[in-house]
């Protein structure tokens, strides 16, 4: 059968939800059938997972701080995918925005107003953010280098020059021989609110900010440009170059500030691993959000449930947390395949109509 793939030129928004819509349906069928194979009752795990994420205050907290750092990276992420520029490299500029953020922490006067010293280590943790990912930015504005393997190779640089801080220089004297770098002070610790370390209010905020920056602004739409088209931009006047190294100061700086929160309110030190692998996780939330800040701000809710339940079936049930991201990658493959529907549209060449003689 000679099928023919045609892409479509417009499709109606009542389509684009229902394909949505048939997506995730199918992805939930899909991974119970899954389940079900692996010798698992479908409708137990997904019922552990909504009660392990929701079922009660102290899990509900717990799904807010995962959802936290998953959002404001997303953000990042998404400014950078805008402009089609693969910002692979969110962990990394986490981990440099905590540093940043632990250095101002560290060197800063013990004594100083709690306002300020949090203050003065989120700016930190944006500038330094920025400076990790302003690197492969401007190496690919000037020489065309592949950002995707420079910003990934990049996560690794900055891990390692961690660990080294945690082995040698920032190492703290009092620690009995542990590699660990000193605790914050308690006026470096962000302040809870409905018991919740105030990263969520940060996190809203960034949400409002970069919505309206990208959708309102004239650098969100030179943005927007040099993504659908690198020649249109450059016969439009815009400076392609500018734009990449904005772009990815704002993405990196994003990142940073998750650095700052994951270091002052969740480890109120700097660990290596303080990432905690949101960098890579928020790549898929920024693609299922379709680049756009409100809609990620859901979608980062319902992956954080899907991490945070994937933890308690494996303490309330004894299964392995990885069935959460088995179910995360088949919503991902679907929601993704649906792309390709709303993109172009299959045509089944008609039969024949057989004369009568």
């Amino acid at each position: 059968m000679n099928v023919k793939i045609i892409k479509r030129k417009d499709i109606p928004k009542h389509k684009e939800v229902i394909i949505r819509i048939m997506a995730v349906l199918l992805s939930i069928v899909f991974a119970g059938v899954i389940l079900l194979a692996f010798g698992l009752n479908p409708l137990k795990i997904f019922g552990a997972i909504i009660d392990g994420s929701a079922g009660s205050e102290i899990r509900i907290k717990q799904t807010v701080l995962r959802a936290v750092p998953l959002l404001i990276t997303s953000l990042g992420i998404i400014v950078a995918f805008k402009m089609k520029f693969w910002n692979i490299g969110a962990e990394g500029q986490i981990t440099m925005g905590a540093l940043g953020a632990t250095w101002v922490a560290l060197n800063l006067p013990e004594g100083l107003p709690a306002p300020f010293m949090l203050g003065s280590m989120m700016l930190g943790g944006f500038i330094c953010g920025a400076i990790w990912a302003f690197i492969p930015a401007i190496f690919k504005a000037k020489m065309g280098t592949n950002e995707t393997i420079f910003t990934l190779m990049m996560n690794y640089i900055a891990i390692k020059f961690v660990t080294y801080l945690q082995y040698g220089p920032w190492r703290d004297p009092g620690a009995q021989g542990f590699p660990k770098i000193a605790k914050f002070t308690e006026n470096a610790i962000l302040p809870s609110v409905l018991g919740v370390n105030i990263g969520w209010i940060i996190a809203l905020i960034c949400v409002a900010i970069i919505y309206v920056f990208m959708t309102r602004t004239k650098k969100g739409y030179e943005i927007a440009v040099v993504g659908e088209s690198v020649q249109t931009a450059r016969y439009a006047g815009i400076n392609i170059s500018r734009v990449i190294v904005i772009a990815m100061l704002i993405s990196g700086g994003l990142c940073g500030i998750v650095g700052f929160i994951q270091a002052s309110a969740i480890e109120k030190t700097l660990i290596a691993g303080i990432a905690g692998g949101y960098g890579f996780t928020a790549i898929i939330t920024a693609w299922l959000s379709r680049l756009n800040a409100i809609t990620c701000l859901f979608v980062c809710i319902a992956f954080a449930m899907l991490i945070q339940g994937g933890s308690y079936i494996q303490v309330s049930l004894g299964v392995s947390s990885a069935i959460s991201g088995l179910v995360q990658g088949v919503i991902l493959f679907f929601v993704l395949g649906s792309e390709f529907f709303l993109q172009y549209r299959l045509e089944f060449p008609k039969k024949p109509v057989k004369e009568v003689a």
